[in-house]
């Protein structure tokens, strides 16, 4: 907002830190070159990348079999969605765990912890099969959700050095890396079935199989080559220049960083700002988790009670999870260039058009499967990095892990009420009434973003100058 004389906002005075900007619609620094790119920044980004190729096999073992090894396991639809359920509360586990490590030691020691219980926890589920052990299996896929957590939990490493106008490319890097493992995963059921029947082994087994060699390959890329610890210097300027309450992204300040008043006042408000951002992107994020994990749960159920075989399902699940990272890049330059709030809508809808097509398509169909399966993983994409960035955007380095780790914790606590609830839902309405539930319900979204938005402030692409929202 303009100064009464009409001239531009003066910066805050010394001392009183600037709240950083979360009404994420801006496209950066408004009127600057940009900030220049750490040194470090590209081999980070480098072996982030290998890892998440690694461990993006590991993390498709659970969503293409998990449920049907636990119907398998366990002889009731209605309990289908427990594996999910399971693996996603370890996912919170492992998130609060991980986000501790992190903030104490580093991103490295965390996210090399977090893959090798991965690692574990896979070997678990495989020798819960062989022995027919229901518990075991429930023990097991607890600690398999830590490794889950991890491969999400590695985008905020992308990020930490990243300049604040590149933010939302450097998440989407990371996640793209996943693609490749993800999607070649679920092709492989048939392959690592095999192997697994070769060795006295359950064949939905097989895909973990595979989970224990990825995860802990990642581990062992993460613990010998992720040199510097990307936490480390993005805490620099913090203790250089004294505390923060986050990134300033615009240059400019936003109507609750208003300094002309006490500085309690604005402290106060950098504060609000700072919730409201976290709050806004937490929503966002838990939202699109939850439907994307009860829809996605229950469709290789859906299929084979219709006739379509494992390999089938598979390759439903193998594009939808390359829904889900391969459109990364262009959505992190959307969230960049165009705005976070603006993809963060954009979720919303997508699933909205998602559910209806699968609550609406022929059982029998693969091509309206295959379909409405991709619309899920394209909004959850549009759900994740715009939310992983509005949160970054409003967390301070100081204390950014361990609050991140907080924030993962409610998207995996999502997951998880999805993945339990989904498989009732089946049982008592069918599958066209859960997908049908997700996407009114994503459509939630819309309302979320419009109400940060109004409180926000906009700075079009390309403005020098903020603006107030209309």
């Amino acid at each position: 907002m303009r100064a009464r004389n009409g001239a531009p906002p003066t910066h805050a005075p010394p001392g009183i830190p600037k709240a950083p900007r979360t009404d994420g619609i801006s496209a950066g620094p408004a009127g600057s070159a940009g900030t220049p790119e750490r040194p470090e920044q590209r081999r980070i980004l480098a072996v982030l990348v290998l890892s998440q190729v690694l461990s993006g096999a590991g993390l498709a073992a659970g969503i293409t079999v998990g449920a049907l090894l636990a119907e398998e396991m366990l002889g009731s639809t209605g309990l289908a969605g427990v594996p999910s359920a399971l693996f996603t509360a370890g996912a919170a586990l492992g998130a609060v765990g991980i986000g501790r490590v992190c903030e104490r030691r580093g991103r490295r020691p965390g996210l090399t912890l977090g893959y090798g219980a991965g690692a574990l926890g896979s070997l678990g589920v495989v020798l819960a099969a062989a022995l027919g052990s229901v518990p075991l299996l429930f023990l097991a896929l607890l600690i398999y959700g830590a490794g889950t957590s991890t491969n999400l939990m590695a985008r905020y490493a992308g990020a930490d050095l990243a300049a604040p106008e590149r933010r939302g490319r450097a998440v989407s890097t990371v996640l793209f890396a996943t693609t490749l493992g993800a999607v070649v995963g679920p092709n492989l059921v048939t392959v690592t079935g095999d192997v697994a029947h070769g060795w006295g082994i359950p064949r939905l087994a097989g895909p973990f199989l595979l989970a224990v060699v990825a995860f802990g390959a990642a581990a062992v890329v993460l613990a010998c080559l992720l040199r510097p610890d990307p936490l480390r210097p993005a805490r620099e300027p913090a203790v250089a220049n004294g505390p923060e309450t986050g990134d300033d992204t615009d240059g400019g300040g936003t109507d609750d960083a208003r300094t002309d008043g006490h500085p309690h006042d604005a402290d106060r408000r950098c504060a609000r700002t700072v919730r409201r951002g976290v709050v806004t992107g937490t929503t966002v994020m838990v939202v699109t988790q939850l439907v994307m994990i009860a829809v996605m749960t229950m469709t290789p159920v859906h299929m084979r009670a219709h006739g379509h075989d494992t390999q089938a399902a598979g390759l439903v699940i193998a594009l939808h999870v390359g829904a889900m990272f391969l459109p990364s890049p262009l959505t992190g330059a959307l969230v960049d260039r165009v705005g976070r709030l603006w993809v963060a809508a954009a979720s919303g809808l997508t699933l909205l058009a998602a559910g209806v097509l699968a609550a609406v398509a022929p059982p029998h169909s693969l091509p309206a499967l295959v379909v409405a399966l991709l619309l899920l993983g394209i909004g959850w994409n549009f759900g994740l990095v715009s939310g992983t960035a509005l949160v970054t955007d409003a967390l301070p380095p100081g204390n950014r892990a361990s609050a991140q780790g907080l924030v993962d914790v409610g998207i995996a606590l999502a997951g998880a009420a999805g993945g339990m609830s989904s498989g009732a839902v089946v049982t008592l309405a069918g599958y066209p009434a859960l997908a049908a539930a997700g996407g009114v319900l994503a459509l939630a979204i819309v309302p979320v973003v419009a109400l940060a938005a109004r409180r926000g402030r906009t700075v079009p692409p390309g403005s020098a100058e903020p603006v107030e929202q209309v």
